[in-house]
């Protein structure tokens, strides 16, 4: 089909605001220039893009497909602009990364930290997404880079995967109601225990609950929930023992312990990963240096 680019466009930004007069501010169209190309859109496509109504603006079932293939090349051309307005230099330009919340709190802040004095001018966007979620970013071409726990089921075999750090996940709980310090436990006995996890969407609940399958035993968790820190915390007023990767927890916390399990648990890893096949900016490719020469003083 012949269609032209611009009516394209047009529609990537009314499907993302769900809004035409949103869209037309965007870009800098009246909302009648809108309206009517998304009529010619609809007219070359023989199908119908959106639900109108007085109240809201909807996609249609072919509306979202179009979208899904739309979003990803959009941000491609976004990212060729801004590669080209970089003009190889570090002097400007924009580096965009995807992160889970503890792998930002945790590991990345003295990074951003040091490359931001390196580099005052270069804007850094940092999205926060669980570790599985950041994989789909990358794929979409909504990011530059993502720095993930490993393994993660939605890693692709097209991109590039460089360990940055290894680390433990351990369990942790308040000796006051649960007195186990000085004792070794299994996973069998940990059963009878409330358990505090990550949800199903993290790596961290794929990891414990193919440790558990792989002793035949069934994981049961008493609560899931979506970040570390309040993992830690519900774990210091004794309501569970809690899930959590080795370096989120706190130093010297009275009664707050690390369990002796009697299995060990393979280590997992950081990784930084980015696409191959497409091209990386430099300042991309310069923070990635920056992680990787981390691995010398770990």
């Amino acid at each position: 089909m012949d269609i032209n680019y611009e009516l394209y466009k047009v529609f990537y930004h009314v499907a993302s605001t769900l809004s035409f007069s949103e869209a037309s501010k965007q870009l800098f169209i009246s909302q009648s220039a809108v309206s009517q190309s998304i009529k010619v859109l609809e007219k070359k496509l023989n199908q119908t893009l959106f639900i109108r109504s007085t109240k809201r603006v909807q996609l249609t079932p072919e509306g979202e497909i179009l979208l899904k293939h739309i979003e990803p090349a959009m941000n491609l051309i976004k990212k060729g602009e801004n590669q080209l307005l970089e003009a190889n230099t570090l002097n400007g330009g924009q580096l965009r990364i995807g992160a889970s919340d503890t792998i930002c709190r945790y590991f990345l802040v003295p990074f951003l930290n040091e490359f931001h004095k390196m580099y005052p001018n270069i804007h850094i966007k940092v999205t926060n997404r669980t570790s599985i979620e950041c994989a789909r970013l990358l794929d979409n071409g909504q990011v530059d880079f993502i720095i993930t726990n490993y393994p993660n089921s939605g890693l692709s075999n097209t991109q590039n995967i460089q360990v940055i750090h290894d680390f433990s996940d351990v369990f942790v709980a308040n000796e006051t109601y649960f007195p186990l310090k000085d004792r070794m436990i299994t996973l069998k006995e940990l059963q009878s225990y409330p358990i505090l996890m990550l949800d199903r969407k993290s790596t961290t609940s794929e990891f414990l609950h193919s440790m558990f399958q792989k002793h035949q035993l069934d994981l049961v968790p008493e609560i899931e929930l979506s970040s570390n820190d309040l993992l830690i915390d519900l774990a210091k007023i004794g309501l569970g023992i809690a899930f959590v990767p080795d370096f989120c927890i706190p130093q010297q916390e009275e009664n707050f312990f690390i369990l002796n399990l009697e299995e060990t648990l393979p280590k997992r890893q950081l990784v930084v990963v980015h696409n191959e096949t497409l091209p990386i900016s430099q300042a991309a490719r310069q923070f990635i240096e920056l992680l990787e020469g981390n691995t010398d003083r770990d």
